[in-house]
């Protein structure tokens, strides 16, 4: 079993890690809210001292010139691309961000270098507060999941899956996944967001972000059977409990915002950020000490994920090196 520091790689939240052709591919949101950039290393423990590539920087202005969140990087159908959410200013509308999704594509070989096309918006039947879209490959089909307002529904975001058309557009209608119900997806705030898919044996699993950006942070998770349509929403099932959650006794707080890689043995990983305190001065969104993190996790005896406990910082206080 293989072993990585933690945290990984400091002031990185939101972290995605695609293993790609024996190299893992790293990307995430980055304090500043103003670009994204990929690193790439032959190693998981290589990310955290590759120097980053800047493939794409915000305008002055427009709808994509502030707060640029949550940037994933995927390969659909040979080619390059990159998922991110944006805003036209940093105001606040009716209680949220004005975000909306966008995505950048590259025909390239190499990523870091390569040129990235802006392919706009993804349109989406409501115009309105959405982020974190995601993609995964299932039934030979291209899926598009992300967290979305919906006006009609209180709370600041749901969970929706469709199928894509191009990796820019979406096909047929969308269905809701989920929607902060339970006491631990509404702490704070009334939130799901940050999915992230991983199949294992007959099940399909997608795991979630809920409740607000503090020590309330943590994930759900949702499954269902590998053969079932994802499109009918009442094949899936929802956990009542989180399945990973603060730590106060390692001092890990607010885990989550996931993704799923392989280390180089092929064990499953999760990579997720956390803080590791929880006096937060201010708004948690610009306290950059959200790390990310990357741990070992197993299956048990009925094919469900076992994800464990955050654990302990293996550096010393972040808080004290960035602060």
């Amino acid at each position: 079993m293989s072993h990585w520091p933690n945290p990984l790689i400091e002031q990185r939240a939101d972290p995605f890690i695609l293993r790609h052709d024996n190299h893992y591919y790293f990307i995430a949101s980055v304090p500043e809210y103003d670009r994204l950039e990929i690193r790439r290393a032959a190693t998981l423990a290589g990310l955290a001292t590759t120097a980053a590539s800047v493939v794409w920087r915000k305008p002055a202005s427009g709808p994509q010139s502030a707060l640029i969140w949550a940037p994933e990087l995927h390969r659909i159908d040979g080619r390059w691309v990159i998922y991110y959410a944006a805003a036209p200013s940093q105001a606040i509308k009716d209680g949220l961000f004005q975000h909306r999704m966008y995505t950048l594509t590259c025909d390239d070989a190499d990523p870091l270098s390569g040129r990235w096309v802006d392919r706009g918006r993804m349109a989406t039947p409501i115009d309105s507060f959405s982020l974190d879209a995601t993609h995964f490959v299932h039934q030979g089909r291209n899926w598009y999941l992300w967290a979305q307002k919906d006006p009609a529904i209180p709370g600041n975001s749901n969970l929706y899956l469709a199928e894509l058309a191009t990796p820019w557009q979406i096909a047929g209608q969308p269905v809701m996944l989920s929607r902060p119900q339970y006491e631990w997806e509404c702490a704070g705030f009334s939130v799901n967001e940050g999915p992230a898919a991983i199949r294992h044996g007959q099940r399909l699993f997608v795991s979630y972000s809920a409740s607000a950006t503090d020590e309330n942070y943590c994930m759900g998770l949702l499954w269902i059977d590998a053969d079932a349509d994802p499109l009918i929403a009442e094949n899936w099932q929802k956990s009542a409990a989180p399945v990973f959650s603060t730590s106060w006794q390692n001092r890990q707080y607010g885990p989550g915002h996931n993704s799923f890689t392989q280390g180089e043995n092929g064990e499953d990983l999760l990579v997720y950020h956390a803080r590791n305190y929880t006096e937060i001065e201010g708004d948690p969104l610009y306290d950059p000490n959200r790390h990310t993190r990357v741990k070992a996790f197993t299956w048990d005896a009925d094919g469900m994920p076992v994800f464990g406990t955050p654990p302990a910082d293996t550096a010393s206080d972040q808080r004290a090196v960035n602060g």
